[in-house]
């Protein structure tokens, strides 16, 4: 191509690249544009780029100081956050969970305390009991928030606070309590004491502070005497174990005792009861033999007499016979009669009823002949 020639990319820089009028849109051009738009909205005619009187900064500063106030004014408090207001350092109120609206600051300042969240410290010891003997204590407190305004305002330093009070709870618990009550069966009954301890104590003081749990690990003696601690709890359980036993041995045999006790006076009572009902009988069977003997005193006597001759006679086997043509006596062997009968029980009971029928008849006729012969002698 020669000097003269037309140069073929008119347009063009000598690098290739095009004009103003084919590239992108000029940076004045997009301030102009900003400046007429904002111009638009507050009732501004556009003015040029370097004018003493343009509002373009001016109204970027206003949008900028409204975001900011919304942004500032606006509280989003967690459902387990309170959030405490500062007017000024001055405390004017207590919000709740939910978007709230404040001034923004400098003028009022929000504090958002987390009161659902739970705490815990630990306090470990050497202290000394009612009984004057050393042990370890270790004792876990579990706490929250309970008072966000208390919390802040009240106490300089609420955690120091807390772990002071509860250390000087547990001594005074401790210092009130035997090594065996505290070492066995009282570490459950302890830690309650200690809880409500730390709990009235911080509420005298408005600390804000909720103690949600107090718990007591088992308590140690220190390692210097731990062997000797030792045989005084094997000494402890051996005598517990007797203890068992012996109230083994006596829920086995005080049962025993009161059945037998009870036994014994049904029996006395049956006895008394007997005894009372017998004397009563003979009492009323006197009445009544008083009363026939006034009606008829020799019948009554002869009565008397024939029954107490047969109550002699029937335990007994021999049998007299009053014979009538004499007074000799005639003597039956009754007994071996009845021995005999006895002993053919098992092969002759027909016999036997029969022999048992005659000695009755005999035994009849004996008492008719001594009825008998009394009469005829009275």
């Amino acid at each position: 191509m020669g000097w003269n020639e037309p140069p073929e990319n008119k347009g063009k820089d000598p690098w290739g690249n095009r004009d103003k009028g084919d590239g992108p849109p000029d940076l004045d051009d997009i301030i102009k544009k900003m400046q007429k738009g904002i111009g638009g909205i507050f009732g501004n005619r556009p003015t040029k780029i370097g004018g003493n009187n343009s509002a373009f900064p001016f109204a970027v500063g206003i949008i900028l100081l409204l975001i900011w106030l919304a942004f500032d004014a606006t509280y989003l408090i967690d459902q387990q956050e309170r959030g405490v207001v500062l007017r000024f350092g001055k405390h004017v109120d207590t919000l709740e969970p939910g978007l709230n609206f404040r001034f923004p600051r400098p003028i009022e300042v929000v504090q958002k305390v987390n009161v659902g969240q739970v705490r815990s410290i630990t306090h470990k010891a050497l202290m000394l009991t009612q009984d004057e003997n050393i042990v370890d204590v270790e004792v876990a407190v579990q706490w929250r928030i309970g008072n966000a305004d208390d919390y802040l305002f009240n106490v300089f330093s609420p955690a120091s606070t807390l772990r002071q009070v509860t250390e000087s709870s547990v001594r005074e618990v401790i210092g009130k309590s035997k090594l065996d009550f505290v070492l066995t069966e009282g570490r459950s009954e302890i830690a309650e004491r200690i809880q409500s301890l730390i709990q009235e104590t911080l509420g005298e003081y408005k600390t804000g502070i909720y103690i949600s749990t107090a718990e007591m690990q088992p308590a140690k003696p220190p390692e210097e005497v731990k062997a000797a601690f030792d045989d005084a709890i094997k000494a402890r359980e051996d005598e517990q174990r007797q203890v068992n036993e012996a109230e083994a041995y006596r829920n086995d045999i005080l049962p025993k005792a009161r059945g037998g006790a009870a036994r014994l006076r049904e029996e006395s009572n049956g006895y008394k009861s007997r005894i009372i009902s017998k004397a009563e009988g003979e009492a009323s069977r006197f009445g009544q033999l008083l009363a026939e003997y006034q009606r008829a005193p020799e019948v009554t006597r002869e009565r008397l007499y024939l029954d107490a001759i047969e109550s002699v006679f029937r335990n007994t086997n021999k049998v007299l016979i009053d014979n009538d043509n004499g007074n000799s006596l005639m003597y039956l062997p009754i007994d071996k009669l009845i021995d005999k009968r006895q002993n053919n029980s098992s092969t002759n009971a027909n016999q036997n009823f029969n022999d048992t029928s005659t000695s009755s008849n005999i035994m009849d006729d004996t008492r008719q002949r001594l009825e008998q012969r009394l009469r005829g002698t009275r």
